[in-house]
């Protein structure tokens, strides 16, 4: 099967060479889409495409990370699409072991181990099941950050995992997930709406799932990372508010309606906890800032309920 490596940048000048560089010994397309990179990331693919067979699509504006999946899938000549990050460094033969794992099972999805800096598994995110409706009510009223190691984050992050055996899982982070083309384009690729990231990864493993495909976890396809290297670059307000809307557009699409007021009661109660802790001290961005997005969140989870 060939594969197409489809890596979205925005601002990723800091890590796209290093990334595109450890791809050049695999036997692979690679596509770069760039979405209106502010900093000197088209510069750096450019220099690298003058040496390598690399694609360039470059937006004119920040599309968002799924709508940028899907542009690069629309131009693939692959029959498996490598969705990767840039901060996502592969190991020599990672790609090769993520094909191999897929063509020896017959899964429809592989995801990579993702490594920690210190080189050990990345221990809940490199894979986890799908969230139900518990998960998300922890994670927003403060009981993961107060307790991380309760039963019910334990299971959902699969915390207790052998990460060393491959099996199969829910849902692979979009960092590093290759897909057939054919069942990608069977579920319509990522849902454009999740903007500009979070949850689109979750929504579209879920789908796949619903149609019968399989999905695996490739312990051998390893690959460095790092981590948030563009969503760091949003302000607080922004990190919070994106994170909040697409957690509760992705319960408007998979929960009942019981369910998603019952998360946007605990969306509610968890910015007042948040809110208070504020007040203590317990911020990462200056007072006002952290409490006009904790104000704008709440309001959100009341007034909105569009799709």
């Amino acid at each position: 099967m060939r594969c197409t490596v489809i890596v979205v940048t925005y601002n990723s000048g800091a890590a796209i060479t290093a990334c595109l560089e450890a791809l050049i010994s695999e036997e692979c397309e690679i596509i770069v889409v760039d979405n209106a990179s502010a900093d000197n990331t088209l510069r750096h693919v450019e220099t690298f495409a003058s040496l390598h067979p690399v694609r360039v699509l470059a937006n004119e504006r920040n599309r968002g990370f799924g709508a940028a999946v899907n542009q690069g899938a629309r131009e693939a000549d692959g029959e498996v699409l490598l969705i990767l990050n840039p901060d996502a460094i592969a190991e020599p033969g990672a790609v090769a072991a993520m094909m191999h794992c897929m063509a020896s099972t017959g899964a429809d999805a592989v995801g990579g181990a993702l490594l920690e800096p210190d080189g050990r598994p990345a221990r809940g995110f490199a894979f986890r099941r799908l969230p139900t409706l518990w998960p998300l009510i922890f994670e927003a009223t403060l009981v993961n950050q107060l307790w991380p190691g309760n039963p019910v984050n334990r299971r959902y992050r699969c915390l207790d995992a052998d990460y060393s055996q491959q099996r199969e899982v829910e849902q692979p982070p979009g960092a590093c997930l290759a897909v057939k083309r054919a069942a990608f384009e069977k579920i319509g690729g990522f849902d454009e709406r999740f903007f500009p990231v979070w949850f689109e990864d979750v929504d579209l493993c879920k789908r796949l799932r619903e149609q019968g495909s399989r999905i695996l976890y490739c312990p051998d396809a390893r690959f460095r990372h790092s981590g948030a290297h563009s969503v760091g670059q949003l302000s607080f307000r922004d990190r919070q508010m994106f994170w909040y809307s697409n957690m509760l557009r992705y319960a408007r699409k998979h929960f009942s309606k019981r369910q998603v007021f019952f998360l946007r009661l605990a969306i509610i109660k968890g910015m007042m906890l948040r809110s208070i802790g504020a007040l203590f001290g317990a911020r990462k961005a200056p007072l006002g800032e952290t409490l006009r997005a904790y104000w704008l969140i709440a309001s959100h989870s009341i007034k909105n309920r569009g799709g």
